[in-house]
């Protein structure tokens, strides 16, 4: 084989082993490009939840969103909504309404609020990890 041969082998050879890492590459940046594509809908939808909030009742979004959840002029689907907000948002003031509503029985969301919301809302403002924490609200 001729010098040339043997070298066009070779930089094939080098391209053959470099294509994992090129596609380990794009699979990581495309995972990167979704996950953040997530946390920003994430936190439009906390701002529209909270802002809704923020026109009906007085105070902060947090105070506005616990008055929310508290009012029986909304559904419990639009109420749900704003439990969710809370425990995004991670606020332990949440944490006293939060626990008013958990019932510790079994979810019926055609009487009342989401209780695996209402649980997971309340870890949120106890702390537990949000992996869209790191995003202002």
């Amino acid at each position: 084989m001729s010098e040339y041969d043997e070298s066009k082998c070779r930089s094939r050879w080098d391209a053959v082993n470099r294509a994992p890492a090129y596609g380990l590459s794009i699979c990581f940046a495309l995972l990167l490009i979704g996950y953040l594509c997530i946390c920003f809908s994430i936190r439009s939808s906390v701002k529209d939840i909270s802002a809704q909030a923020v026109q009906e009742y007085p105070g902060d979004r947090v105070e506005s969103l616990m008055a929310y959840v508290e009012s029986e002029n909304h559904g419990l689907r639009q109420r749900n909504r704003a439990v969710w907000a809370l425990g995004q948002i991670g606020d332990s003031r949440a944490l006293p309404v939060l626990e008013k509503f958990r019932t510790g029985k079994p979810c019926n969301h055609d009487t009342t609020l989401c209780q695996r919301e209402i649980v997971r809302a309340i870890e949120g403002c106890k702390g537990a990890f949000n992996a869209t924490a790191w995003l202002p609200r």
